[in-house]
């Protein structure tokens, strides 16, 4: 029955009809069978263009680096919320709402970039310039500075050096990359100075500059982050409830205890060489034929036989 709709919501973003969904002017089923990526449509639905096959490899890069960093107050909140055994989308929650000031994605690293570039414009200095008198209000204030340092990784964060360099090999270098090197530069200088140990940079600092570089908002790099990491932390919620005993830790282990490393018990499989992407189909065959999944989809069969 046609009907006149009570009210009309404005976007931008999307619409769908009876037969298609189109999201910024593009039919998602013919961008999926076009062979575009969810890499891809991150960019359509944040920045409303299809990216150069760089961006795209950049984004999946960053993406996959970023999606699982175990025992973190994330997976803890994940871990901790399934206990009561919640639904599914309660345990993320509360996983995602955790990411504050010192974990997790953040904004306010690039909106620090972002207000001092503008200073820099305004005020006709260099990047380089403006990247010392950064680091100098902030060091003399004892603030911080945002995007520097991992309290896990005490030396430096091993996910966050090969990400300027991924960025640089794809040739995807911009202004905020100049600048974040230049902060780091003075960062360490200062610290040296003062006689203090080495903090490099860390998964954020990094992370938010190849995002920015390629077009992103920091609101727009907090919610990619966020969304990849509910992933992982779904992950830890789902392996909490798997055991099969309700509110576990309150048995066996401490309810509370400080995340640290040496709290990891780990019991997947061993280290492992990542297979080259062209070696990825044969791979993916003998793991599907004789790893979890095979065990599982016989385990399932056999209980609607039996």
């Amino acid at each position: 029955m046609d009907r006149e709709p009570l009210i009309q919501r404005k976007t931008a973003i999307s619409y769908k009809t009876e037969e298609k969904t189109v999201m910024r002017g593009y039919d998602l089923s013919e961008l999926a069978e076009e062979g575009y990526s969810f890499y891809d449509a991150m960019f359509v639905l944040f920045q409303n263009r299809i990216p150069t096959e760089n961006e795209e490899k950049m984004l999946k890069y960053e993406m996959g680096v970023f999606l699982e960093h175990s025992m973190s107050p994330s997976a803890v909140g994940a871990i901790g919320v399934s206990a009561g055994r919640p639904n599914l989308p309660v345990c993320v929650a509360a996983a995602v709402s955790t990411f504050g000031g010192v974990h997790g994605p953040g904004a306010a690293h690039g909106y620090m970039l972002n207000k001092y570039l503008e200073r820099a414009k305004k005020e006709g200095k260099t990047v380089d310039e403006m990247a010392k008198t950064l680091v100098d209000e902030y060091m003399d204030a004892g603030r911080p500075v945002m995007g520097m340092g991992q309290p896990q990784h005490i030396d430096s964060d091993p996910r966050a050096e090969p990400i300027h360099l991924r960025q640089e090999e794809l040739e995807l270098e911009g202004v905020y990359l100049e600048f974040q090197k230049a902060l780091e530069k003075y960062f360490h200088a200062r610290r040296k100075k003062e006689g203090r140990s080495y903090v490099g940079v860390n998964v954020v600092g990094s992370g938010n500059t190849a995002l920015m570089d390629i077009g992103f908002s920091p609101n727009a790099g907090w919610c990619i982050g966020s969304v990849v990491r509910g992933f992982s932390c779904a992950a830890h919620a789902l392996f909490n409830m798997k055991k099969g005993r309700a509110w576990g830790a309150s048995r066996n282990e401490p309810m509370v205890q400080m995340i640290d490393l040496s709290m990891i018990k780990y019991t997947g499989p061993e280290d492992r060489i990542v297979p080259k992407q062209e070696e990825q189909q044969e791979y993916a065959r003998k793991q599907k034929e004789e790893g979890e999944y095979k065990q599982w989809v016989i385990y399932l069969k056999k209980r609607r036989t039996s």
